[in-house]
């Protein structure tokens, strides 16, 4: 039988040895499997040495379990298998808010030393301080699980305890596509945005207005807009995307789309909207603030630059376009994403509703 220990620092003013609120290192001695045991632990978290010995006890011996990796360790090497795997820089930029700046402080304020040392309850514990919304918070545990699947891969835990975690509870808002209303106060609007002098109508209202017309007519998301380049119209067709079966995606853009592009004078030789240094994370962010400004101007509520995405796709469901194309104009892996977000808006789905509902009456008259 093995027990476990606390020995205490001479810093530390307790001395109990089953006191379980300090730091300071647990030790475990007894016998297992014949073989006497007194040693430390290279730990400070009590349930995460109780888990330990319990493996011990199962696994019959102390050569089975698994390597000692500190959590620092683990999640450094983890950005650099992310990085080996090109993630996009939005992607590991949110990883390391979330594992270098929460995640290992959280750990070294519970004492926390190995990834081993992890349980279920410490993980609930460090999502319980999240000041996150029911989405974000889905997110984050969606990149909490894939760090510790690569730990588990890397045979440094046993099992994930990320997935001891249920999941937020969701409720998706209705998809809400700008108005016909809406859209012509915006772009009224345009005509009386102020440039830092506070004059209106001009080179940053021109702007603004091409910017706000690509994005309704082409479905496009702001920062690919933000690097909309040139090359990439070919007549009256924009190029979005290749498909992974190796079919290039064109989109045919109106006349007076592509008239307020011509009338703008462009950030640099290659890009309409981005000079093409700095982060575009800066520049998605001050399209984002002028936008703003662009919908008060035009009493617009709740605007914001992905309801032009919107407008795009349910426009298109609106006119019987089938979904499967919807998704791929909007560049969407799966058809699934699509169908989840402007599954109400697709107008043949809903008359067909409609008519099987009429046709149930029949039985009664």
């Amino acid at each position: 039988m093995l027990v476990i220990f606390r020995r205490h620092l001479k810093s530390c003013p307790h001395t109990s040895r089953r006191y379980r609120r300090c730091k300071c290192p647990i030790h475990v001695e007894g016998s297992l499997a014949g073989e006497k045991i007194r040693k430390a632990l290279d730990l400070s978290n009590w349930e995460a040495a109780q888990e330990l010995v319990r493996q011990w006890e199962a696994d019959g011996g102390t050569n089975n379990h698994t390597e000692k990796v500190a959590i620092t360790d683990a999640v450094e090497k983890f950005f650099i298998d992310a990085q080996a795997r090109y993630l996009k820089e939005s992607t590991i930029k949110k990883l390391s808010v979330l594992l270098r700046k929460q995640f290992i402080p959280y750990c070294q304020d519970k004492g926390l030393r190995c990834i081993h040392e992890i349980t279920v309850d410490d993980l609930r514990a460090f999502r319980a301080a999240w000041k996150d919304g029911a989405i974000s918070s889905q997110k984050k545990l969606e990149r909490l699980r894939s760090f510790f699947r690569f730990c588990l891969i890397s045979k440094w835990i046993k099992e994930n305890p990320a997935l001891g975690m249920s999941r937020p509870r969701i409720s998706h808002p209705p998809t809400l596509p700008f108005t016909k209303e809406e859209m012509q106060a915006i772009l009224c609007a345009c005509e009386k945005y102020p440039d830092s002098n506070r004059k209106t109508g001009q080179a940053n209202a021109k702007k603004l207005r091409a910017l706000v017309l690509l994005l309704r007519y082409s479905g496009m998301r702001i920062g690919d807009v933000i690097t909309f380049s040139e090359d990439r119209l070919k007549g009256d067709k924009l190029f979005l995307y290749t498909q992974k079966t190796g079919v290039p995606v064109y989109l045919p853009l109106p006349e007076f789309v592509l008239d307020s592009l011509r009338g703008i004078e462009k950030s640099s030789r290659k890009y309409y909207f981005w000079t093409g240094n700095g982060k575009i994370t800066t520049r998605v962010g001050n399209f984002a603030r002028s936008l703003s400004t662009l919908f008060s101007l035009a009493g617009v509520e709740g605007g914001h630059a992905h309801r032009f995405r919107d407008t795009f796709a349910v426009e298109l469901l609106q006119k019987r376009v089938p979904l499967e194309q919807v998704a791929v104009l909007l560049g969407h892996s799966s058809i699934k994403i699509t169908e989840k977000h402007y599954a109400p808006w697709v107008k043949s789905r809903q008359e067909q509703l409609e008519e099987s509902v009429r046709k149930s009456w029949d039985s009664f008259t």
